[in-house]
Parts: structure tokens; sequence; C-alpha cells
């Protein structure tokens, strides 16, 4: 859901406090883009809007929060070797009402990168993340991050995403991580809710426009520890963007995208409360071949099972979840326990994301996938 993947996260409220320490170059213009920032006009979230493809892959600087968020794995489906996680994130600042200067920072630019190096029953896997964060401008093909508009491109500080028209790039270099992957499309877009429209609150503005691309071919390198990797796999890719997200008593939620072996894929999500109790749920099925089934409020329930203990936070998180839906009944286990993404030194959050197992009614994996926990640490504030 990244209702910010995201893929986070994405707690805007503690970015507000560094916004002053990042610098800001002035850019210059180039063949193919002018000296005027991009297009940031209102472009509000509604119902009825028609998503058109491939211009929806890129920006949407009028929305208030976005986010490009890839997940998968790499190995086989009986044994995965490799998870892997990369999301950029776009969040107004509100300056741009008025600002006429292309050096005001409009945009915060940032992104997460993950990779998970599995042993045999989780025990001794190794997780590694590493982030980026630039104040943006606007201005088109600015070298120190930008997203393009009518194009699915997003780059800050050497990290990059971006779409070739059958697949996804994704390249990023961290201090004790890389990742070279493209990310090839096998099945249509899935347009997450009513046509891309997904609720996420009682209130109609508490939505996102929202669509996923499951069972995506994965390829290429990941590095972590100074190991190197090369393999092939699946991955999940989700595009949101939204001017609200949490409604008022809203602390979190929990979201898991699978791909299923059969070709299918699972979507489903909670938002909670402070007491735990569901404020507002959502998720889709889509089998191969079949149009994909929509899922109201009332029919997706998540029960915890087990729970671990991060060792850098105190956070508590559910490393098992009993899933309900219209697609069935399933289990989501988490395949390492230590996949948390602690950011308190750079964009201020902290959540667990990582890759998990999806078992059906008879104890089988099924599928293999990410399953995003946000709110434990601290509540989260979009």
């Amino acid at each position: 859901m990244n209702p910010q993947r995201r893929r986070w996260l994405k707690q805007i409220g503690a970015l507000a406090p560094l916004v002053a320490a990042l610098p800001v170059r002035a850019q210059p213009a180039t063949a193919t883009a002018t000296a005027t920032a991009v297009d940031a006009a209102a472009d509000p979230v509604r119902p009825g809007r028609v998503l058109v493809f491939p211009q929806d892959h890129g920006a949407h600087p009028g929305t208030r929060t976005e986010w490009w968020y890839a997940t998968g794995w790499l190995g086989s489906e009986a044994a995965p070797t490799h998870g892997f996680q990369i999301t950029f994130f776009r969040s107004a600042t509100g300056l741009a009402r008025g600002n006429t200067s292309r050096f005001a920072a409009k945009q915060l630019l940032f992104a997460h990168a993950a990779v998970t190096a599995l042993a045999p029953a989780g025990a001794g896997s190794t997780h590694g993340h590493d982030q980026r964060m630039v104040r943006w401008s606007g201005a088109p093909e600015a070298a120190t991050g930008h997203a393009a508009v009518g194009r699915g491109a997003v780059q800050l500080a050497g990290w990059s995403l971006h779409d070739d028209g059958s697949a996804w790039r994704a390249q990023a270099q961290g201090g004790a991580l890389a990742l070279d992957l493209t990310l090839a499309r096998t099945q249509p877009l899935l347009l997450q809710g009513q046509a891309g429209f997904s609720r996420k609150g009682p209130e109609m503005r508490q939505a996102s426009h929202y669509y996923s691309e499951p069972q995506l071919a994965a390829s290429g390198r990941l590095r972590l520890d100074g190991r190197d990797t090369r393999g092939q796999g699946r991955a999940w890719m989700d595009h949101e963007w939204s001017d609200e997200i949490l409604a008022a008593g809203a602390v979190g939620w929990d979201w898991l995208g699978m791909n299923l072996f059969d070709g299918s894929a699972l979507t489903a999500f909670v938002l909670r409360r402070a007491d735990g109790s569901t404020l507002w749920a959502g998720g889709s099925f889509r089998a191969p071949g079949v149009a994909a089934r929509s899922f109201s409020a009332d029919e997706v329930r998540f029960t915890a099972g087990r729970r671990w203990r991060s060792p850098a936070t105190a956070a508590s998180y559910p490393g098992e979840w009993q899933v309900a839906s219209p697609a069935g009944r399933h289990t989501v286990r988490a395949l390492a326990d230590a996949q948390e993404l602690d950011s308190r030194a750079g964009t201020g959050t902290v959540y667990w994301e990582g890759l998990s197992e999806l078992l059906d009614a008879q104890g089988r994996r099924v599928g293999l996938g990410y399953l995003e926990m946000t709110g434990y640490a601290a509540a989260l504030k979009l």
C-alpha cells in the first residue's frame, strides 16, 4: 500500500526539521527541459478520474504525497535466497503556491532501499538498508534529483527507477548494499479500488490513486555486505499518489502484496487505531485471465500471531498474521524477523518491511511477497 509501498515511512511531519539543512543547487536548463519547474497545478484525487498510461507512471506534483514501490525476491519458489525493496517518495512542501523561484524547495524526494539475504529457517539471515533525501525545486532533469511528469522516471543522488515500456529498471548503490534489477511486465496493470481510486478511510477525501504491477519477472544483481548475487525471481510494483491518506485516529497500517505461484495476485491492508482495532481495510485479488475482485472495508480481517521485538527500537511487530478475505483464509509469515528499517537518523521513520510467505488453509506455501507494518514504533504521521 506505500500506501507509502508504501511501499514510508512516510512520517512527513518528521521531515520538517531536516528541510532547512538539505542543500539546494541551481539547475541549468537542458535541451529537453526549460528553466521553469514542472507543472504542479492541482490535480485532486477523485473518483472517476481515468488513469492513462504510460503518462500516469510519471509524477503528480500537484498532489501532496506520492511513492513508487518495488519489492521482490531472487531464487526459487521453494527456496528464495534474497529479498529486495526500493521505494522512491515525493512530498510537496507547500512552498509552490505563489513562489516562482526555481531555488525554492517545493518538493522533497527521498528513497529507501533494502536487501535481505535469507538463511535456512530464517536464523542467521542478514538485512541491510540505506536511504537518500534531497530538496527539489521542481526543475526538470535536476541533477540532484527529480521525478518526471508524463513518464516513469525518478532519480536522486545516483539512485533511479525508470520505465522503459516493457520493464522497470531499478538501480541503487549504498554503503552496505547495491541493486541493479530489471522488472519485466508479464501481466496487465492492476487498478486498485474502483478503477484506481482506492479508499483509505470513511471520508471520500481519504483516498489515493493506486495501481499495482504484480508478477514482474525480476532479474539482475544484488549486493549485501560485499557479497554479490545474480539471479532471477519475481517482483511487485506499486505506484500511489494522494492528498490525504490517514483518517483521524489511524496510527499506522499493515499491508501485503503477494505473488501467488499460479499467477494470481493478492493485495490486502488494514489501517489501525491505537488500540489495534481496524479503522479501514481493503485489497484485491486477481486470478490469471479473470477481472480483479476489489475488497470492501468489511471483507478483510488481519489477526496477529507471534511477535518479534526489535532490539534497535523496542517496537514489537507481528511476525505472522492470519488474513481473511474474499480470496480465502491465509497465513502470512515473515521469512526473517529482522527486516525493520530504522531511519530515525535520516527521514525520521521506523517501519517493518520484509519478504514473507503466503500459506493456504492447509499450510502449503502458495506465494511469496512483501509485508509492510507501520506505526508500531510510534504513530505514523503523513
